[in-house]
């Protein structure tokens, strides 16, 4: 295969169309309103082409690789027609696509509450345990709507027995779980599994997927608050300093053999599920496995890419420019700057290209991506707005969150079934590394600078990121 063939090349500038507006933004803020050190600009800067970069490698390297393996495993598993293989195969690979989820390791050092490992091992099963249930509905044909309701009761009652240093952790787990690793996949093996049930309802039930394992880490963070006590504090990211150029690279050079193991190992996993399966069930043709493999390579390349720019360039600047921000005589620019930003930045999410290729080569077009994008957009703006405001204020996150799903909630009732599944699921796309790596710094260095809780008031964006979608994305239905 070429390098520079012209599916790198549309890549590349749907990558380019992604990040530049973020980073326009950033540039505008730090030399009019929040001035920041060269340093961390630079850092910033160099981050940025790296992120674009590795958004352009993983998108391609996810249709290449992630989304026909997850097809051939999701369609093997079901015409086995052996509903106990189908439970264990099912958690297994909720567990081990979850531990491999990038967004997720990003969220556990962020997190002063719990070990990284107890939290990463907590939430794996949680989506094992959905993804379990997920496959189930489709296979069974329950409708998604009442599943969802039925959920999101339980969630919201027992989040009222937990502490509430553990209820936006919660729900941020569950909007980092679904991301550039988990979603590829889990889409795929739900269009797998539809693909063998002849119904006129199988494409529907073919959404839905992410919204379910959206619920399990949820639900998994705030059994795992009733019994485990709440201790440590949160400790600010490092601020990068690099007085020239030797310096900065030296800065990024670091940290990436760090990400080449920490992405292998997430990677290998996945790898070795699907060899037993090609070995045992499927044996794809040797041009068939080829092709995946180098989209393997594309895929590790890119995370390893993304990963590398967003920790070291994108966490330090959102959380320096959150700080000079609300150190501000007014302070309150954080809601529209927030909003802006917002508004840009889930365009740059690699998972939410993902699912509206998807949901166009399902729909036939009918479901236009682009309007998808805005929508997404559009309900980003509004929640990153509305978790700045909760920032300034203390506001308690389940004053947005209720309401929130409740309206969600209500407005399945009334849009058809395909909406509701791709609402729910936008929602656990949008809330992935983008947001975890400049969003959660973000809030976090305003709510230092206001002296505010961090866990209770800055924790939640990624809640909140991954709520709103569920409401405009319906409102698109109808």
């Amino acid at each position: 295969m070429k390098l520079f063939n012209p599916k790198i090349r549309q890549k590349f500038a749907e990558s380019l169309k992604a990040v530049l507006p973020v980073v326009g933004i950033v540039i505008i803020l730090s030399f009019t309103i929040a001035p920041i050190t060269s340093s961390i600009l630079l850092c910033f800067l160099v981050g940025a082409v790296m992120v674009m970069a590795g958004m352009m490698f993983f998108t391609l390297g996810a249709e290449m690789s992630m989304t026909p393996m997850g097809e051939k495993v999701g369609a093997r598993m079901t015409q086995s027609k052996n509903i106990l293989l189908i439970v264990v195969l099912s958690f297994l690979l909720g567990v081990v696509i979850t531990i491999s989820e990038p967004d997720l390791q990003v969220l556990a050092t962020q997190v002063p509450s719990v070990p990284n490992m107890t939290l990463i091992l907590a939430v794996a099963v949680g989506v094992g345990i959905f993804l379990v249930i997920a496959l189930l509905r489709m296979l069974i044909g329950v409708a998604l709507p009442p599943l969802l309701t039925f959920f999101y009761i339980v969630v919201f009652v027992l989040a009222f027995f937990v502490p509430e240093n553990f209820r936006a952790v919660a729900f941020d787990s569950g909007g980092v779980t679904t991301g550039p690793m988990t979603v590829p996949f889990i889409m795929a093996l739900g269009v797998g599994i539809s693909a063998i049930r002849n119904d006129k309802h199988a494409e529907n039930d073919s959404f839905g997927l992410v919204a379910l394992c959206s619920i399990g880490p949820v639900l998994a963070v705030l059994l795992l608050g009733l019994v485990y006590p709440a201790q440590g504090s949160y400790v600010a990211a490092d601020v990068p300093e690099a007085f020239n150029s030797v310096e900065l690279g030296r800065l990024f050079l670091s940290e990436i053999p760090y990400y080449l193991k920490e992405i292998a190992g997430s990677l290998l996993p996945i790898v070795f599920f699907f060899g037993i399966f090609q070995l045992v069930s499927i044996q794809l043709h040797k041009k068939t496995l080829i092709k995946i493999c180098v989209g393997l390579l594309y895929t590790y390349v890119g995370l390893v890419l993304f990963l590398t720019g967003a920790n070291v360039g994108f966490i330090p600047a959102g959380n320096y420019l959150g700080t000079v921000m609300a150190s501000l005589p007014c302070p309150w620019i954080l809601v529209p700057v927030g909003m802006v930003i917002g508004y840009f930045i889930v365009k740059a999410e690699p998972a939410v290209y993902v699912l509206m290729k998807q949901v166009e080569e399902l729909t036939d077009g009918e479901i236009s991506g682009k309007a998808m994008q805005i929508s997404l957009s559009v309900g980003v703006a509004a929640s990153v707005g509305l978790s700045m405001l909760r920032v300034l204020t203390g506001i308690p996150i389940m004053y947005f969150l209720i309401p929130g799903y409740a309206i969600a909630l209500f407005l399945t009732l009334f849009v058809p079934k395909i909406f509701t599944a791709i609402a729910f699921d936008s929602g656990g796309v949008s809330s992935g590394p983008m947001t975890a790596t400049f969003l959660l710094p973000l809030a976090q260095g305003a709510c230092t600078a206001v002296g505010g809780d961090v866990v209770k008031d800055a924790f939640g964006v990624v809640a909140m990121v991954a709520m709103t979608p569920l409401i405009t994305l319906q409102v698109l239905g109808l």
